[in-house]
């Protein structure tokens, strides 16, 4: 059996650090959602993908496929998946990833 007073050390221990955890969850996620309207109301538009966030496949021009073989033998060229846009023939913005704001 545990004693009265241990218990509600215990009981009033588990309050104060879950209302701790539970105010730092809640600053955390306002401060992040400040800090994203202000890279949206202050942010210059990322010049590369002109603040899509995405711009064309580089690697297969997009067109979702690449001409692959094995060994360098022009009989049998493969088509294969892009592996940089995985044949979605647009790729994610890594200079502003993905946000459109630099």
């Amino acid at each position: 059996m545990i004693p009265p007073l241990l218990r509600t050390l215990a009981t009033g221990s588990i309050v104060l650090l879950g209302g701790a955890i539970s105010i730092s969850a809640l600053t955390t996620s306002v401060l992040r959602r400040k800090a994203l309207i202000n890279k949206e109301k202050f942010g210059k538009l990322c010049l590369y993908c002109r603040g899509k966030g995405f711009y064309k496949c580089k690697l297969c021009n997009a067109n979702g496929t690449i001409k692959w073989s094995p060994l360098y033998d022009p009989l049998f060229i493969n088509p294969c998946v892009c592996p940089t846009c995985e044949g979605n023939k647009i790729q994610r913005c890594l200079n502003c990833l993905g946000d459109g704001r630099v």
